[in-house]
């Protein structure tokens, strides 16, 4: 049953990073398609920028969250990492994002941060109205690069060094919602790793550096606790070496999760399931027979939301992992340009 559900994560890894000819014949057969996706975002970038489509206001000092490509980039805990920096200078801060696949991505975020306005709504403004109303004093808004219809005080754009295995065709045919000369937008650039080498970061770094001259940073997102899903109790990563572990997800990057669990020195068998699936009773009776059999059953964050007002009491509970964001360079940077989104009469 595993090998099956992770089969459309596999199709795509074929399809985006495979050198062979029948995937490079496939990309071939989706270019028509990619054209057309091209062609609809280069439009709609002028759309934008002639003010033949209206760009409104925010009520509030604005930071912009999103990515390049489709699948796991690691924008999400950026996101969280500068709502918790605002925090942690006084400040509230209203984190806005899409109404999508049945609120997980906000219950992530409500539950790391659980000072913050998190509000789930496809029109932006109207959120950002809400969070303002609620007490916010600072907006952060996830998986917002692409939304021009909105002006925001700092656009940071996260690129994962992960995808410099992967094609440079636009979607279908490749991963990315748009090109290098998207990041003309950005006032920051970060750089995220999972499994990826921090020499291949710093070499993406170097390259992008020819690119753009705003700030560079690299944060890698790392494996650095587990904790159970009911109890929360504290499990050292290193405690499953050698354990039977399954890593289940339903996320857009499995691949960096499962990486990341093996990294631990666990014999690791794969669940997965598409982004932001809801999990049905009978894949949450698979995993709890899963956790009976094996020694443990891993999660990510974003999978414990859905299950953890669901998951049988009768059944091993699993394990939660835990990604702290640690930056390697050009944090500083980052952080003086977060300052400088809000003024000290906005700090009162």
């Amino acid at each position: 049953m595993a090998r099956r559900r992770g089969d459309s994560h596999r199709l795509i890894r074929w399809l985006w990073t495979s050198r062979r000819l029948d995937a490079r014949l496939t990309r071939l057969a989706l270019l028509p398609l990619s054209a057309l996706w091209s062609g609809w975002m280069r439009l709609r970038r002028l759309a934008y920028a002639r003010r033949w489509l209206p760009v409104h206001d925010l009520p509030l000092p604005a930071v912009a969250v999103g990515n390049l490509t489709a699948g796991g980039s690691g924008k999400t805990p950026v996101a969280m990492w500068i709502a918790r920096y605002y925090a942690d200078r006084g400040l509230v801060p209203g984190i806005l994002l899409r109404d999508y696949g049945g609120g997980d991505e906000a219950r992530v975020h409500q539950r790391a941060l659980p000072g913050a306005h998190v509000v789930a709504d496809a029109d932006r403004s109207a959120g950002a109205e809400r969070a303002l109303a609620r007490g916010a004093q600072v907006l952060v808004l996830d998986d917002a690069y692409q939304r021009l219809d909105i002006r925001r005080d700092l656009n940071v754009v996260v690129v994962s060094a992960e995808t410099t295995r992967a094609v440079r065709w636009p979607l279908p045919a490749g991963p990315w919602r748009e090109g290098w000369q998207a990041l003309d937008r950005a006032d920051a650039v970060v750089i995220t790793r999972k499994r990826a080498s921090r020499e291949a970061a710093e070499s993406l770094a170097a390259d992008l550096q020819t690119r753009v001259t705003v700030p560079i940073a690299i944060a890698h997102l790392g494996l650095s606790r587990l904790e159970g899903l009911l109890s929360g109790r504290a499990v050292a990563a290193e405690s499953l070496a050698g354990r039977r572990v399954v890593a289940a997800s339903a996320i857009g990057d499995p691949e960096a999760f499962v990486a990341q669990t093996k990294a631990t020195g666990a014999a690791v068998q794969v669940a997965t399931w598409k982004d932001h699936h809801a999990y049905r009773q009978e894949d949450i009776a698979w995993l709890a027979h899963a956790a009976r059999r094996a020694d443990h059953v891993v999660i990510t964050e974003k999978d414990a939301v859905k299950l953890r007002d669901h998951w049988p009491p009768d059944a091993p509970e699993p394990l939660v992992a835990v990604l702290d964001l640690t930056w390697e360079s050009g944090g500083e940077a980052l952080a003086v340009a977060l300052d400088a989104v809000v003024t000290p009469a906005e700090r009162l």
